[in-house]
């Protein structure tokens, strides 16, 4: 899910776009803020991955506000004159909405947002042919590298995953599918259930249909690929 914050200072408006976002299945509604300053207080403490924000709003605009965030998140401005659509766009706005605006018109936006967070850069291409050792990712508003000897295992959640590492406590959140990440990783890697890769390398046991990666986690071995797994151990296997 994406992580909206919906910014408006007139209530009407502001509960049109918290309708708006509700509606569209891959958005989730963060918070909503009558104020650019309410807004600036929320994301002192919390991370979202898109805004809405009206332009024309008391004490300090949605522009201005967009402006002081040092790491901004993706935005779609919303207001009523046309002619804040270009100074909008310098500040590399992923879409303007002209008040007043429908549901056609704000999936378009979302759609857009969507689209921007799928967008991975290119992994660096080795000499001789041999894969990256290194993956990118988006998590928040960020890009961060990840080295994937690594990855313990990875977690489908919805659209999003969680790519659980040795060296960091929390796993990072990426917008991803299962489908696109075991498409970069190596053999090494082995997908075991439809929501979990592991590292083969970092398994401790095998036990019954679970497969142990610590003494915290279990992890299921699926139907599906109870096969494929069993080959696998069948071939490191050493006894009778």
């Amino acid at each position: 899910m994406i992580r909206c914050l919906a910014i408006d200072d007139e209530p009407l408006a502001l509960q049109q776009l918290v309708t708006y976002i509700q509606k569209v299945p891959f958005l989730e509604l963060a918070a909503q803020c009558q104020s650019a300053m309410e807004a600036r207080k929320y994301l002192e403490q919390e991370t979202v991955d898109a805004i809405f924000c009206d332009i024309n709003m008391p004490d300090l605009n949605g522009m201005d506000f967009i402006k002081s965030l040092q790491a901004p998140p993706l935005v779609v401005f919303t207001t009523a004159y046309s002619e804040y659509a270009v100074e909008g766009f310098k500040v590399n706005a992923v879409d303007y909405l002209l008040k007043p605006f429908g549901m056609q018109d704000f999936q378009r936006a979302a759609n857009r947002v969507k689209e921007r967070l799928e967008v991975t850069p290119p992994l660096p291409q080795q000499g001789g042919g041999g894969g990256s050792d290194t993956i990118f990712v988006k998590t928040e508003y960020k890009i961060v590298k990840i080295t994937i000897a690594d990855i313990r295992y990875i977690e489908a959640m919805s659209e999003y995953l969680k790519i659980y590492l040795d060296s960091e406590p929390k796993p990072v959140i990426t917008l991803l599918s299962m489908k696109k990440i075991e498409e970069r990783l190596p053999d090494d890697f082995m997908r075991i259930h439809r929501s979990y890769i592991v590292n083969l390398t970092k398994i401790q046991e095998v036990n019954k249909n679970r497969v142990i990666m610590d003494s915290d986690t279990y992890l299921p071995i699926g139907d599906m690929y109870k096969e494929a797994f069993q080959r696998y151990l069948d071939a490191k296997f050493l006894g009778k």
